[in-house]
């Protein structure tokens, strides 16, 4: 064994470490846990500057952007998002690559003993020991700090407030548009959710907001006042301009805090990226220059150059065509749909879906069906995935037995998919409503190498 298999092997089991933890969908509502264990650990999350995002919809893509204009200023970046797609590595992104699996093991080991020290603190009190998305965070900002980087872009996992990212101060708090999903956990209503999002919002930051809601705009708004902070809001403080439909992304105009960005290419698709971008660029412009110093032309354009989306509308086959979106939510699965009407010209589209138990799952079909030519309804994997056949159900009540093909295997229903829209040529497959299901594919896809052309 080489010692790159070494390591690869040895990071799989730093992931399978985590996963014995308390999973993602059960967060403990607490910041004291994570604190302790930074602050045994030096705080590392005080050695350099964050830009920390939240938001229903939008945010990794958001963080994404902003990551890549930093990079092409030449900093040195952190990014941490949520969850991965294929492998865990992706979450923990270093100078714009997935930390290596050697930077992995060495700060997992590195870690390991303050967070045994925290578990047993916590036995010891009587509570549950960190949660596998706690021991993320503080992998995450042990990492950043012993690469170390200039500035950390810091999607939150779930809500804001008692999110673990949030024991980092972000100097500059970013909110992408906030809508219902995790109510179980957030919130019934718009309001509650942004009052739990607006916990992210320290003393004296600057707080940049894409366009929301009356109630989420007011609970923002008040958060900005009480901690002093600034606030730049869409569409009044910046937007997007413009923009048009191109090979292979589209081409936007952003007018932001401080400058106008003319015809830039941005090779992701959706109206909704070019929001994104927006607020990524207004987040870049108020982290460099306080909202006041326009950014330079070239770099706003080697920076959406280089930005990446993986799941986001991403194509991973050709000769059919299979797209796989992370769309997960009625809000999303909306996106999604207006993007398909836009940006491509199908005739036909087949779904691939699959769902998570806590999901509005007929909001998300009710959404999707417009553009659907017919469903073919499976199960991630995932263990708290929503039975396929239950599933299939819903689905028939919304569009009827002859659109809805239930798959227990996911990979049947991809073969499957994949059949169907390779006997007419402008037909399509999109894969959506899990983020499990978007990695499952795209695995799958690789492995079978469906992005080389059919001879």
């Amino acid at each position: 064994m080489t010692d790159e298999d070494d390591y690869r092997e040895r990071a799989d089991e730093v992931y399978q470490a985590l996963l014995a933890r308390v999973g993602e969908g059960a967060p403990e509502r607490r910041l004291d846990a994570t604190r302790r264990a930074v602050e045994l650990l030096g705080d590392p999350q005080r050695a350099y500057p964050i830009i920390h995002v939240t938001g229903t919809n939008g945010k990794t893509s958001t963080s994404r952007i902003a990551e890549s204009l930093l990079r092409a200023y030449g900093l040195r970046t952190g990014l941490l998002t949520s969850p991965h797609l294929v492998r865990f590595n992706e979450r923990i992104v270093i100078d714009g690559e997935p930390i290596g699996d050697e930077a992995l093991v060495r700060n997992w080991e590195d870690i390991s003993p303050y967070l045994e020290i925290v578990d047993a603190e916590l036995e010891e009190a009587g509570k549950p020991p960190l949660t596998f998305f706690e021991a993320l965070t503080a992998l995450a900002y042990a990492a950043f700090a012993d690469a170390p980087v200039d500035v950390a872009v810091i999607e939150v996992g779930m809500g804001g407030e008692w999110d673990s990212t949030n024991v980092g101060d972000g100097q500059v708090a970013v909110f992408t548009p906030i809508a219902l999903d995790h109510t179980k956990a957030l919130g019934d209503t718009v309001e509650e959710i942004a009052r739990t999002k607006s916990g992210i919002v320290k003393p004296s930051a600057d707080v940049v907001s894409s366009r929301q809601t009356p109630e989420a705009d007011r609970v923002l708004r008040e958060a900005a006042e009480l901690t002093e902070s600034t606030f730049a809001e869409q569409p009044g403080d910046f937007d997007v301009a413009s923009t048009r439909v191109a090979v292979g992304g589209q081409l936007v105009t952003i007018r932001g805090r401080a400058a106008t960005y003319e015809d830039v290419f941005l090779p992701l698709y959706g109206d909704h990226q070019a929001q994104n971008a927006a607020v990524a660029v207004a987040a870049v412009e108020t982290f460099l220059g306080r909202g006041a110093q326009p950014l330079k032309a070239d770099l706003v354009e080697e920076g959406f150059a280089t930005a990446t989306s993986p799941g986001r509308l991403q194509l991973i086959g050709i000769e059919p065509s299979i797209l796989v979106d992370a769309a997960h939510n009625p809000a999303g699965a909306e996106t999604l749909a207006d993007a398909l009407r836009t940006y491509f010209g199908f005739d036909e589209i087949t779904f691939v879906v699959g769902i998570l138990n806590d999901k509005d799952a007929r909001g998300v079909i009710r959404a999707l069906a417009p553009v659907a030519t017919q469903f073919f309804v499976t199960r991630p994997d995932s263990e708290r995935a929503r039975e396929a056949e239950d599933f299939g159900d819903l689905v028939r009540e919304e569009v009827g037995d002859e659109a809805t093909i239930v798959y227990s295997d996911a990979v049947d229903a991809l073969e499957a998919a994949r059949e169907w829209a390779a006997e007419e040529p402008r037909r399509a497959v999109v894969v959506a409503g899990s983020i499990v299901l978007v990695g499952q594919a795209m695995a799958y896809a690789d492995q079978q190498e469906w992005k080389q052309a059919a001879s």
